[in-house]
């Protein structure tokens, strides 16, 4: 009995091994050859997966194509069918008096057509040169074979001709005296105008198209194939110099609304990142705009598996819808809101509840438009309270600002970020007391510690929406004096804000680590990132590495203004183009937002004209304060002392205040607390926690050279 192993069907490691055999193994024989290929498949098993493999791991097909099951798809395929239908009915009426008249004109060369024509089937003309050539080649046979061919055809086409022309005479002239005057006007009309047609010249046809033809080409795979080997991937070149293909296609190319959709593998090694790199040069070997071309990973599936859409037209050029509530209708920010639309031109919606909000991209991309669109949506929830801040100063905010905004401020001078500091001191306040009222709610009443909508409906326990957006966040976090404070309360509202109804939206123009603190970044939920130009700032937006599994904005071009990745609502990251609103729109709307709050009686702050409480006091300066009420004969104090020395400093400002208040108001400025030794009133002394004096006027000492330099 032989090596079982040498019939492919057992596989012995320890005689295929290069170099010797494990222990206890017998020695190779003349027969085993250690280069020999180790064959690893059990014996057995099919090769393939069997029915219940593909039955379990198979995709299957929507039974319903998603167009029928998406009513909106459905009634907006119906809209276009009517249209178009319409329009080409619309279009041949109005020409039809003067299709009359031209097929009138050709009527009677079309009546000598059908006569000739007639006359050369009678008697058998298409058959003529094939006689002659029989003929000039001397073929006896053949020539006397195509004659009597001839003579037979003659009889027979001469009878049909004959009798057609009884039963047509006498049919004219049973017409002519029983069938009444408008019947028989009918039919001389017909019979000039089916003349006439056949008289119009081919290269000046009567009637012509009433739709021009596209100008995108049908999507084939003879054209997907020339594109990905005109990419350079030497692997797909191989693979097609060998007589391959260089990508397996694993359904078939289909229309999938405004474009056509192709899928398949790549080869191996070759990934759909390495095609998304190269989008250019596809694009160039699709001969197709930039803006239509976008392939893509498919998410769930190997890295090879490509997906690549072709659009008809440019994703910034394609008209898109109208703006769902562009004319009416208010939202419920607890539900999606549809805000831009993909490239198919289907609405995408986001939920402004339960996130932060990142928005980077570089200058003149839509990135402000973007903020005040996402703020228009907030708007039009009449519980909403709106906090917004145009840093840039340019007023791009204000049609959302002057007209529904508890607190808005526009411009970046040093009554701005006061004014925008002791907002957000307030807001922090604010955090924590609705932490407090929602850790004190009944679990039937709140099962989830979070704020509901059903909650932010009831006024009495102040738990409404409050949405924050801030145009060039980065001068808030690079201030010099306020800057680290700014960082400190966002981060709070970024990680806490959510669950407790507060929505922080932040956009810049330089999406970088001091731009957006990473404390802040890693913690938004939701991010939109238009055209970037390095991996850095990519995943400064989209998150740690996004450019690696290929979602980069850095691909978007010059022209690709308001396209954006978005990354959000559970989904992977998406291309979208946000809704076109201008800022004469942009004003309809927040008129109409505004209207909602009147009749809600929601109106507050800076859209009635009030001015904040804290205003007056929003220049106070905690360190500075806490120098001057802190005697200098003593180097160390308690928390509670220095509160109640500020107390009788400022009390609008401190009265209330807590030591553990004290100390988070003093961490963004480097001031750390610990255990100070200290006498109290009876006599006793105690360890408690506090602060020393010369920390404060280091930190004041600091923060003042830093304002110098600035």
């Amino acid at each position: 009995m032989g090596d079982p192993s040498d019939d492919g069907k057992v596989l012995d490691f320890s005689k295929r091994r290069p170099g010797g055999a494990g222990p206890g193994a017998p020695t190779a024989g003349p027969d085993d050859n250690p280069s020999d290929p180790v064959r690893v498949d059990q014996p057995g098993v099919p090769s393939g997966p069997g029915l219940t493999d593909r039955a379990q791991g198979a995709k299957r097909r929507p039974v319903i194509p998603a167009w029928a099951r998406s009513r909106r798809e459905f009634t907006s395929a119906a809209k276009g069918v009517a249209t178009y239908t319409w329009h080409v009915a619309s279009y041949h009426a109005v020409r039809t008096p003067w299709y009359a008249i031209r097929l009138t004109a050709q009527s009677p060369r079309g009546a000598a057509r059908f006569v000739g024509g007639t006359l050369r089937w009678t008697r058998d003309a298409e058959g003529d040169p094939l006689r002659k050539d029989a003929a000039d080649r001397a073929d006896v046979e053949d020539y006397l074979r195509l004659s009597r061919q001839r003579d037979r055809r003659v009889r027979w086409r001469a009878a049909v001709a004959m009798a057609s022309a009884l039963v047509g005479t006498t049919g004219a002239l049973a017409l002519y005296v029983l069938a009444p005057s408008w019947l028989l006007n009918l039919a001389g009309a017909a019979g000039i105008l089916a003349l006439g047609w056949l008289g119009q010249p081919a290269d000046a046809p009567v009637i012509r198209r009433s739709v021009e033809i596209p100008k995108a080409t049908k999507l084939t795979s003879d054209i997907v194939l020339r594109a990905l080997g005109s990419l350079g991937i030497q692997a797909i070149s191989q693979a097609q110099a060998k007589g391959g293909d260089g990508f397996t296609f694993t359904a078939p190319i289909t229309r999938d609304g405004p474009g056509w959709l192709a899928e398949g593998d790549l080869p191996y090694g070759v990934t759909a990142i390495d095609v998304a790199d190269r989008r250019i040069r596809l694009a160039s070997g699709l001969r197709r705009p930039l803006g239509c071309v976008w392939p893509e990973a498919v998410p769930d599936e190997h890295t090879g598996r490509l997906r690549l859409w072709v659009g008809d037209q440019d994703m910034s050029q394609a008209k898109q819808e109208p703006w769902p509530l562009a004319k009416s209708g208010s939202v419920d920010l607890f539900k999606p809101v549809a805000w831009g639309t993909d490239q198919r031109g289907r609405w995408i919606g986001v939920t402004l509840m339960f996130i932060a909000g990142v928005i980077g991209a570089i200058p003149r991309m839509g990135k402000t438009y973007l903020l005040r669109l996402l703020l228009l949506i907030a708007a039009l929830d009449p519980r909403a309270e709106l906090h917004t801040y145009d840093l840039k100063g340019t007023g791009d905010l204000d049609p959302v600002g002057d007209r529904v905004s508890h607190r808005h401020r526009a411009g970046e001078e040093d009554p701005d970020i006061e004014y925008a500091i002791a907002d957000m001191r307030e807001l922090r306040d604010e955090l924590r007391r609705r932490a407090g009222v929602i850790r004190g709610l009944p679990r039937d009443v709140c099962p989830e510690s979070k704020v509901t909508t059903d909650l932010a409906s009831k006024r009495s326990l102040g738990l409404h929406p409050i949405v924050v957006g801030v145009d060039e966040c980065q001068v808030w976090f690079e201030h010099p004096k306020y800057g680290a404070e700014f960082k400190e309360i966002c981060t709070d509202l970024v990680k806490r804000g959510p669950a407790t109804g507060i929505v922080l939206l932040l956009a810049t123009q330089r999406p970088d680590k001091d731009s957006i603190p990473t404390s802040i970044s890693a913690n938004a939920s939701a991010r939109w990132c238009l055209k970037v130009m390095g991996q850095v700032e990519n995943d400064m937006v989209l998150g740690t590495g996004a450019y690696k599994r290929g979602v980069r904005a850095t691909m978007f071009a010059w022209g690709d203004k308001g396209i954006c990745y978005f990354l959000g609502e559970g989904a992977d990251a998406r291309i979208v183009r946000s809704a076109e609103i201008d800022a004469v729109n942009a004003d309809v709307i927040a008129l109409r937002a505004r209207a909602l709050r009147e009749r809600a009686g929601t109106l507050s702050g800076h859209a009635v004209g009030e001015r904040p409480t804290a205003e007056a006091s929003a220049s106070y300066d905690l360190l500075a304060d806490i120098a001057a009420v802190l005697p200098a004969d003593r180097p160390k104090h308690w928390n509670e002392a220095v509160v109640a020395l500020l107390s009788e400093l400022r009390p609008d400002v401190y009265g209330g205040w807590s030591g553990e208040q004290l100390t988070a108001a003093l961490k963004p400025f480097g001031v750390r607390t610990g255990q100070v030794w200290g006498v109290t009133e009876d006599g006793k002394g105690a360890n408690r926690r506090g602060i020393k004096r010369t920390d404060i006027l280091k930190a004041l000492a600091d923060r003042d050279g830093r304002a110098d330099a600035a």
